[in-house]
């Protein structure tokens, strides 16, 4: 009879997810209003996302190991500089392995509130130390500390462990002026090969423009279907 119920009640969950739907029309995106330069279509839209969102910066990297396992996790964009998408990690998690294994990633930007996507996709490379260092000193002292107690992505025996790391971080740097950056901490940028714009629209029927790089930097923009 538990069994039964237990049936019954996934199937109702199962039932509820398929009748869970939006419909789409607050805007549209055509070839006329978009920008012909992506970079300045994502700085207007990301402007329009800052005034609409709590977390517009909020993005989803993918990124791929040697062995073509992917994984993805939310991270922060921290920087968009010369058409470069800025984040920060610890280059000894699995992002940062699988970043210098293999040195490319996708990005996706989700913004519900304006029926809105943002795709990017392209090549990583790290940022150099003065640039990790200058953001890495512009962060909260307790991020700072944090840092330095947290080997991203390692088993721990709880957060005991965690925040005993954390204790002995701020006895060794107390009275210090800075925490300075961990050598294995730090920024990558992903330049750009492609990157998508999706607005929403009635009955699924979504606008979708991709921009591609051409050899020499020019962008080439075209209509995908939804």
């Amino acid at each position: 009879m538990k069994s039964q119920m237990s049936e019954a009640s996934s199937g109702a969950r199962a039932i509820e997810l398929a009748k869970m739907r939006l419909s789409y029309s607050r805007e549209s995106l055509t070839e006329s209003q978009a920008n012909p330069d992506p970079i300045v279509q994502f700085q207007e839209w990301f402007q329009q996302a800052a005034a609409a969102l709590t977390e517009p910066n909020a993005m989803t990297l993918a990124t791929v190991s040697p062995a073509g396992q992917p994984s993805a996790r939310v991270v922060l964009l921290k920087g968009l500089e010369e058409g470069d998408f800025i984040f920060y990690t610890n280059y000894e998690s699995r992002k940062g392995r699988e970043l210098d294994e293999n040195p490319r990633a996708a990005l996706v930007f989700h913004w519900p509130e304006l029926e809105r996507q943002v795709r990017v996709e392209g090549s990583v490379r790290r940022v150099s130390s003065g640039q990790s260092d200058a953001y890495f000193a512009s962060r909260p002292r307790g991020s700072r500390l944090s840092a330095w107690a947290s080997e991203q992505s390692a088993p721990v025996t709880g957060r005991e462990e965690l925040e005993d790391r954390l204790s002995r971080l701020e006895r060794r740097f107390e009275g210090a002026e800075a925490v300075p950056r961990p050598p294995y901490w730090g920024g990558y940028a992903l330049r750009p090969e492609s990157i998508e714009f999706w607005q929403g629209r009635e009955d699924r029927l979504h606008d979708r423009l991709v921009y591609l790089r051409a050899a020499g930097g020019a962008w080439i923009r075209s209509r995908l279907a939804p």
